[in-house]
């Protein structure tokens, strides 16, 4: 509640409307940092721990976060995240993902949910960096999630105790913003 009306807030006062309509749907791997915590493998990434599962903005503010463990697939967590979108914003009509979320998963939310996901993948072939349009947003949100302690490995014995940390970390970048 405090993060929406934060969001909100933060939105209003760049002109825009206060409830996003467009959400950028990404994940990212993370280390595990205790031996307690639940964990799993990313094969892709090489990556033992979990994996935090967003959808923010188009600032980069967020909007829905799930935890999982890392070796379930994007594909397979974007259900979950969609309902957990549909409880904490329902303003949101598209969505912008990255490869890993195309095939049937994009017909089967729109028929389900009714979100529109648009699959925005790289058309240029060349080796080297090059930031995907609007994809890079989601990104920054990562890194500013990385310049907190607690998040830049997984400390957390829950999942519910990792989305609550992400939330107070997006909250106080918010609070600095106003």
């Amino acid at each position: 509640l405090l993060l929406e009306k934060l969001r909100g807030h933060v939105r209003v006062k760049r002109g825009q409307s206060m409830e996003p309509s467009v959400g950028i749907m990404d994940s990212q791997s993370v280390r595990w940092g205790n031996n307690a915590s639940l964990n799993g493998i990313d094969g892709n990434k090489k990556v033992k721990g979990i994996k935090r599962h967003v959808i923010v903005d188009k600032n980069g503010f967020l909007i829905a976060v799930m935890v999982t463990i890392a070796n379930v697939h994007d594909s397979k967590a974007a259900y979950l995240l969609m309902r957990v979108l549909k409880e904490m914003c329902s303003s949101v009509k598209n969505i912008l993902a990255d490869g890993g979320y195309r095939g049937e998963l994009v017909d089967n939310i729109r028929k389900k949910f009714g979100y529109v996901i648009q699959v925005v993948i790289s058309a240029y072939k060349e080796q080297g960096f090059r930031p995907i349009q609007k994809r890079w947003i989601v990104e920054r949100a990562f890194s500013w999630m990385d310049y907190n302690r607690r998040l830049c490995r997984n400390y957390e014995l829950t999942f519910d105790s990792a989305e609550e940390m992400v939330k107070l970390a997006t909250i106080r970048l918010l609070l600095r913003k106003i």
